[in-house]
């Protein structure tokens, strides 16, 4: 597609600018030709701007190299020649950061003819919502933010309290997606003990919701804690931390380095505390735990979101709860035995920097389709879209012993779409271009129902990469797809494989049509390619023969497919996967999956490997352009031991790990 992203950049500084330039490359990464249209002026000149612009020039994130910085808080001209100039994009992505900009916003979407109600072909519009309303809102924002949310196709926004304001406001489509990091500070530096109190690190712009004055007054009982304010104090609250440091019970123990704190600085200054103190009120999104964790830093927050959902509680961090000056002292306690520090570093991983981007774009195409074209002419039934009320459920347990409605099913809409689909796509597929046709049309002409399956749908136990170490979680995974509507399946083991693998395609591969070029090389009667028709896409099955099958048998053209599946129970095994994985890298579009299943057991039993093994599986898809959609963290490292040693040579049907890795 042909997106516009429209917000702030270098040399605007700040993580609405680093996520507005992070999300610009990702997008082209994934193959689309985005232009980024950013603001030479956004704040009048005598109107923090000291605070706004990164000092000396400096970038905080590589600048995207198509920006325009056309437009002008002062100059409503810019406002609508830049529309103007969009008319022909398919997507327009608006970033809304600050209220006094949605009128600029709105005006420029309006000349961009990008506004519901606008006649003939048009750009999809998305707004990006980092915070509805700021935390210390004014008069008026409630109604400029209204005015330009209700006059868009679909707002994107981070957390569930926030798709509420939205809707409150009058936004047509709400959607919920994670804040995807866009991690500053380049590779960590290796941290060494030191004897001495524990080092807490407060990062980032000093304001009232942030709770530093509660971590100060919690600090005043407990000696053994030294404190470090790093960043820039805004407004009141440069008063309030100077009258609380000059206390003589934090004699010593406080330091502030006011200022701006460069991108390339940042290493060293993790690296130089224990943890990372984050004592908010409140907090829209941020990526502070991920930073912490991405330099091996555990954290102490307060359990507020998205901290209570980032921080395993006595695992990676501690969380108490906000504005309780009691709690956070016995906290701070907690932290002065070097042995539960010690306990807490070891509980922090790597945090999975690629999965969430993929999630986060797989959204944003998703909200690029035009509803009204998904009407078929025939049945004259609009395509069902998801309520506001279901878009804001982000309830993702599910109690399969209860009752559970499944999605709805719609008839006839999606078939036009899949045949113009496949048509289009054929020429790619020289040596299944028969099949896809065939398939494509069988479909079609039956006429079958089709589930309307949306990745909210699928509750978060269902991942991308994981492993199957026990039968009891076969049968979960089994019976959830009954539920699901999906069709029947007497394999549990089967069923587990191929619903991890449908849930990747559709949270990261489906656009919303259903048009993902899909080749499934498990074989013919494949139980993912009959929930993949299922739900409306059109799979092309491969049966291969010989002792190592591979996909040099099937003749594409290079980066034209979108997945390529190969999973239980004719996986892959240890003596091909190495094959499966450099012809995927040839075949696979950029931002492509490669879904395979790899047998868990003792060496030689048919064909398994070991947890080593499939690291180095996935080092090998690294070296080849992949990164793994999840992560293998210290627990599913555990079960694939315990699933090694259970799977007998005899029986290896519950020793099993699914690896999703994206091509980047």
């Amino acid at each position: 597609m042909r997106i516009a992203v429209i917000g702030p950049t270098h040399p605007h500084k700040g993580g609405v600018a680093a996520h507005t330039t992070m999300l610009a490359h990702h997008l082209a990464d994934a193959g689309h030709h985005v232009t980024l249209v950013s603001w030479a002026h956004l704040y009048p000149s005598r109107l923090r701007r000291a605070d706004v612009v990164a000092p000396a020039g400096v970038p905080e994130v590589p600048p995207f190299p198509r920006t325009v910085r056309a437009l002008s808080w002062a100059r409503p001209g810019t406002w609508l020649g830049a529309g103007r100039r969009l008319r022909a994009f398919d997507t327009i992505v608006v970033v809304h950061s600050i209220p006094s900009a949605a009128p600029a916003l709105l005006a420029l979407l309006r000349a961009a003819g990008a506004t519901p109600g606008s006649a003939g072909p048009r750009p999809q519009s998305i707004v990006v919502c980092h915070a509805v309303l700021p935390l210390e809102h004014h008069a008026g924002d409630a109604r400029l933010v209204g005015a330009l949310l209700s006059h868009v196709d679909a707002t994107l926004v981070h957390s569930a309290d926030q798709a509420r304001l939205a809707n409150d406001l009058g936004a047509r489509r709400v959607w919920v997606a994670d804040l995807p990091p866009h991690v500053p500070g380049g590779d960590p530096i290796s941290r060494e003990a030191r004897p001495g109190p524990v080092r807490l690190l407060a990062l980032g712009l000093v304001r009232d919701h942030k709770g530093f004055d509660v971590l100060l007054g919690a600090m005043r009982d407990v000696p053994g804690v030294t404190l470090t304010i790093a960043g820039e104090l805004w407004g009141d609250t440069r008063a309030t931390i100077g009258r609380l440091v000059v206390d003589p019970r934090l004699a010593g123990r406080i330091e502030i380095r006011e200022g701006y704190v460069p991108a390339d600085a940042l290493a060293a200054l993790l690296a130089d505390h224990d943890v990372l103190a984050l004592p908010y009120r409140s907090s829209t999104a941020s990526q502070n735990v991920v930073l912490a964790h991405a330099h091996g830093l555990p954290v102490l927050a307060t359990d507020v979101p998205p901290f209570s959902d980032q921080v395993e509680d006595g695992v990676n961090g501690l969380l108490v709860p906000p504005d309780d000056e009691a709690a956070l002292a016995a906290a701070l306690r907690r932290l002065t035995d070097p042995e539960v520090r010690r306990t807490l570093a070891e509980g922090v991983h790597t945090p999975d920097l690629s999965g969430s981007w993929a999630s986060y774009l797989g959204t944003i195409e998703a909200l690029s389709v035009d509803e009204s074209a998904l009407t078929d002419p025939d049945a004259h039934e609009p395509y069902a879209a998801p309520s506001q009320d279901e878009a804001l459920d982000t309830d993702d347990g599910l109690d399969l012993d209860g009752a559970y409605a499944a999605p709805s099913h719609v008839d006839g809409p999606v078939w036009s779409i899949l045949r113009r689909e496949a048509a289009r796509h054929a020429g790619s597929l020289r040596g299944g271009a028969a099949r896809l046709r065939h398939v494509a049309s069988r479909a079609v002409s039956s006429r079958r129902p089709v589930l309307d399956l949306r990745p909210e749908d699928l509750p978060h136990w269902v991942l991308a990469t994981d492993v199957l170490g026990d039968p009891d979680e076969a049968d979960d995974a089994r019976r959830l797809a009954r539920l699901l509507g999906l069709p029947r399946s007497l394999d549990s083991v089967s069923a587990w494989a191929a619903l991890g693998a449908l849930a990747a395609i559709v949270r990261v591969r489906d656009d919303g049509r259903r048009s993902a070029v899909i080749v499934d090389e498990t074989g013919t009667r494949s139980l993912l390619s009959r929930w993949a028709r299922a739900v409306g896409f059109a799979p092309v099955e491969i049966e291969f023969t010989g002792a190592h099958p591979s996909v040099a048998a099937l003749d594409v053209d290079a980066g034209s497919l979108d997945v390529i599946v190969r999973i239980h129970p004719r996986g892959c095994d240890g003596t091909d996967v190495d094959q499966v994985i450099e012809q995927a890298a040839w075949a696979l579009r950029p931002g492509g999956l490669l879904i395979v299943t790899v047998p868990i057991g003792p060496p030689g039993a048919h064909g398994a490997v070991g947890p080593a093994d499939v690291r180095a599986v996935i080092a090998r898809g690294h070296d080849l352009g992949f990164v793994l959609v999840g992560e293998l963290d210290g627990d599913v490292t555990a079960r694939m031991r315990d699933a090694a040693v259970r799977a007998r040579a005899d029986d290896a049907a519950y020793g099993l790990v699914r690896l999703t890795l994206r091509k980047r």
